[in-house]
């Protein structure tokens, strides 16, 4: 929900069936994402990770559509990619930067990184400079805790720019 719901409300003309998406991690946050870009439609899901048997776990899990590319082919991957999604650790605070080229990704492309630590990594400044539209990673958290709130409260928060201002100060 809230992956989905944060680029739905940053980039309301994305769409997942436009493409095949990359999915760069696979713990329990690439699994919600696998999940949801499956679910929107996309066509193709390429996943990979530093250690391929994780991947490998998520690819057997959702079917013939995701298909494990090795961490160090992602390059290869990148020109077919309409979604780049990190759901990696790499490019938070105190953690290595991600070490990837995104200069065959076309600007239609999408880059979200679920990293908020900084809120503008070092993959999505990347991103920006080539022209790709980008989503930080601050909004899902945002909107992960909506099902919850609506369930305990009884009523369903509005997440706009104020909550998300709040939360960042």
């Amino acid at each position: 929900y809230g992956f989905i719901e944060n680029i739905r409300q940053h980039q309301p003309t994305w769409k997942a069936s436009e493409g095949p998406a990359l999915v760069l991690g696979a713990g329990g946050a690439a699994r919600a994402v696998v999940s949801s870009l499956l679910e929107k439609g996309a066509p193709e899901l390429w996943i990979t990770n530093r250690t391929r048997a994780r991947a490998e776990k998520i690819a057997s899990d959702f079917g013939a559509r995701v298909k494990v590319i090795d961490w160090f082919s992602v390059n290869k991957y990148l020109s077919g990619a309409t979604t780049v999604v990190n759901a990696t650790s790499l490019g938070m605070i105190g953690k290595p930067e991600m070490a990837i080229d995104l200069k065959p990704l076309t600007k239609k492309s999408l880059v979200t990184d679920l990293v908020y630590t900084p809120l503008q990594t070092p993959l999505l400044i990347q991103a920006a400079q080539k022209g790709c539209r980008t989503v930080d990673g601050i909004g899902m958290l945002i909107h992960q805790a909506v099902p919850g709130f609506t369930r305990w409260f009884k009523t369903q928060p509005i997440v706009d720019k104020a909550v998300r201002e709040l939360l960042l100060t």
